[in-house]
């Protein structure tokens, strides 16, 4: 019994991995370039969930996190012609620095406060990118299309022998990128540092006293969270192919935090369902009304329509249900 548990969520990673792999086949280039941001939004919400729902530090800046990743690879693809997915793995590292060095200050904060001190980077972001023109590009931002570093975007790429449109290799990098990110976040919490993040969630003292440090492991989920969020801003801005201070306004960081919510709190499966909500809501939304501002009025309803249905997420109707098939 207690080894098939074991297996199941093996058994549903590479099914997804199946499922992820010859959707393309199936759905239009359009659909596919639509999917690949619902990859990228997963990216950020499990890095999210990390911080959240494991360690209980509620940020609204995470979409601040996306921006400096986002620019790293614009800057590095526009001014150093490095090729765009070189520029991932640097835009991890320096997110991840910046959110641990956010981190260290960030320990004398919790609860609202914290959020509030969060909140305040992704207010400050499209100032601070303004403001150094010569670097960011200023308001006019900077463009990615037609550049020989973006890949696929003059021509095919051929992968494996098959040959790929620019949507189509947007697909499979962002979900690539998203499947290998949810391993190794599913490796690291399912051990020590899995339970010592929860145990710093569900009570500081009693993790203290039990010999958990409090500031290595806050600061550590910062870090991890933020690099989470670096990497799928650059696969943002190699989605998008331009980057301005528009590219991440403030509603993305309360978007994400939404997206863990409707997902479930410290739960890793459920995010996929979140990452489609942030991507298809608006949409469905704006295909209901078409007045202005309604759409916004229509995404609030049934958000909180869903948390009165699945105060949960939907983890915990998931748990519900295997709860309901045991019985």
């Amino acid at each position: 019994m207690r080894h098939s548990r074991a297996l199941a969520p093996i058994a549903a990673f590479v099914g997804l991995a199946v499922i992820v792999a010859v959707l393309p086949e199936f759905v239009s280039a359009f659909r596919a370039q639509q999917l690949a941001y619902v990859a990228i939004y997963l990216t950020a919400l499990i890095g999210l969930n990390i911080l959240t729902g494991y360690t209980g530090q509620i940020s609204l800046g995470h979409g601040a996190f996306m921006a400096i990743g986002g620019y790293t690879t614009a800057i590095l693809m526009t001014e150093h012609g490095v090729k765009d997915l070189w520029t991932i793995p640097v835009a991890a590292v320096v997110t991840g620095v910046v959110g641990f060095l956010f981190g260290i200050p960030a320990l004398r904060l919790s609860g609202l406060y914290l959020a509030l001190a969060t909140f305040a980077i992704a207010v400050s972001m499209p100032a601070v990118i303004k403001r150094f023109e010569g670097f960011t590009g200023g308001g006019g931002g900077l463009n990615l299309f037609g550049l020989p570093e973006l890949t696929a975007s003059l021509e095919p790429v051929t992968v494996l022998g098959q040959e790929l449109t620019f949507n189509d290799w947007l697909y499979y990098l962002c979900w690539t990128v998203a499947l290998v990110g949810y391993v190794i976040a599913w490796l690291m919490l399912r051990g020590r540092t899995g339970r010592a993040l929860r145990a710093v969630r569900d009570s500081e003292s009693a993790a203290q006293s039990s010999g958990v440090s409090l500031r290595s492991y806050k600061t550590l989920a910062f870090g991890v969270s933020a690099a989470y969020a670096g990497v799928a801003g650059s696969l943002f801005a190699i989605a998008t192919t331009f980057v301005n201070p528009d590219t991440f306004p403030i509603a993305l960081s309360i978007l994400l935090l939404v997206g863990v919510v409707v997902g479930g709190l410290g739960s890793l499966v459920g995010l996929i369902a979140g990452a489609v909500f942030i991507q298809f809501l608006p949409i469905w939304s704006q295909q209901i009304s078409k007045s202005p501002g309604a759409p916004a009025v229509v995404s609030g309803v049934v958000l909180i329509a869903l948390m009165f249905v699945l105060p949960m997420g939907v983890a915990g109707l998931a748990a519900r249900l295997r709860t309901l098939t045991k019985r």
